[in-house]
């Protein structure tokens, strides 16, 4: 059979990535949960295994996983809840704060800008109505997505319990994708992912643990209130990368202006957020992880950017694992490795423009333009002749 041009398979890649933007876009209420419900399934998959050289039934095994599975969820909610219970008691408090840092924030304003308090709250005021306008469409968009999260979190089980029931079929349907002499390639890239995720997860899982600890117990040193709820609201919200760690900063400094009237204690927080990330991206999370996730930064960030606005907060938090599976799948595949080296972590120490091979075949091109160009002069010459 022919081998299609270059620039047609080059075309039929793109319009293949367009594609499956496009199905994301449209199926993501179908596709997300069962992309969770995947990479819990890998995760989960040591745990199964390890119940099932006990000689447990495979069904027993699979449900016991999942139950330790979700008591780890509950685990969190009630921790979540008991934190929170304790911000809530402490609200007159809070309310007496904002309004002392309200003030403040009000003078300075009057002095820098000439912009009276009475003028302040009626600008305010104004904002405040205009807003008025679109909160009844805001809770019910709350609703709706609210509604969508219970949908969501109730499949979870279901797909995770199915999924590890029908593994073998699911491996079986991958293998008859590819012809006999492929499926070691197949089986490769299948324990590749295997391996990828579960350290990615667990990995995470650790992540938070200790981010909770080290920012909850450096804030707690220093006396900050609320330190464990802020060391866990970071801990969590750095699981989507780059944005999530900027996101938990301002609601740890928002959290420290509410429950106090020193302004110092705003850089304690920022100070030990900053020392303890330093420490998680250069020393531990490589250690935990290592060199598993091999993606690039930009492609991280890039890849965050269109998983969020194809499927919400669930496509920024598995955009990393999803890239990382399809960097193995473009590795494995000769047509597509070049997207492979274009998401990967490697890179080069030269430019390719100095490299030998490169270099020749620069040197070639520029000695078939001298001729192309003596042609086109002798050529010439002719005509004038």
């Amino acid at each position: 059979m022919r081998q299609l041009p270059l620039t047609v398979r080059r075309s039929i890649e793109m319009v293949g990535l367009l594609s499956l933007g496009y199905v994301f876009v449209v199926g993501s209420s179908v596709i997300m949960p069962l992309l969770m419900a995947f990479f819990l399934s890998l995760l989960l998959l040591p745990v199964f295994r390890w119940l099932r050289k006990r000689r447990l039934p495979e069904v027993l095994a699979i449900s016991l996983s999942i139950v330790g599975m979700l008591a780890v969820v509950a685990g969190i909610f009630f921790f979540f809840s008991w934190q929170i219970g304790n911000l809530l008691s402490d609200f007159p408090t809070i309310q007496k704060n904002i309004m002392i840092h309200w003030e403040t924030l009000s003078r300075w304003i009057s002095q820098k800008l000439h912009y009276s308090s009475q003028q302040q709250m009626a600008l305010l005021t104004k904002q405040l109505q205009g807003a008025g306008a679109g909160v009844m469409g805001y809770l019910q968009g709350a609703a709706v997505s609210l509604s969508s999260v219970l949908i969501f979190v109730g499949l979870l089980p279901i797909y995770v319990f199915l999924i590890l029931f029908y593994r073998n079929l699911l491996v079986r349907f991958a293998f008859l994708w590819f012809k006999e002499p492929d499926h070691a390639q197949v089986e490769s890239a299948l324990r590749e992912t295997e391996s990828i995720v579960k350290y990615y997860l667990l990995g995470l899982l650790i992540q938070i643990s200790y981010l909770t600890i080290l920012v909850g117990g450096g804030l707690a040193f220093f006396g900050i209130k609320h330190a464990i709820l802020i060391g866990a609201i970071f801990a969590i919200l750095n699981l989507i990368p780059y944005v999530g760690a900027l996101v938990g900063n301002i609601i740890g400094v928002l959290l420290t202006l509410s429950s106090s009237q020193e302004m110092w204690q705003i850089w304690v927080v920022l100070g030990t957020i900053a020392v303890v990330q330093f420490l998680d991206n250069n020393i531990l999370m490589p250690r935990i992880v290592g060199s598993k996730v091999k993606v690039n930064a930009l492609a991280s960030i890039v890849s965050i950017i269109v998983g969020g606005a194809l499927a919400g907060i669930s496509g920024m938090f598995l955009s990393i694992p999803i890239l990382a599976v399809l960097k193995i799948i473009f590795d494995k595949t000769e047509h597509l490795r070049q997207w492979g080296v274009l998401i990967g972590d490697s890179r080069p120490n030269v430019s390719p423009f100095s490299a030998r091979m490169f270099r020749i075949r620069r040197q070639l091109e520029q000695k078939r333009n001298q001729e192309l160009n003596r042609e086109v002069s002798e050529k010439k010459k002719e005509d004038g002749l």
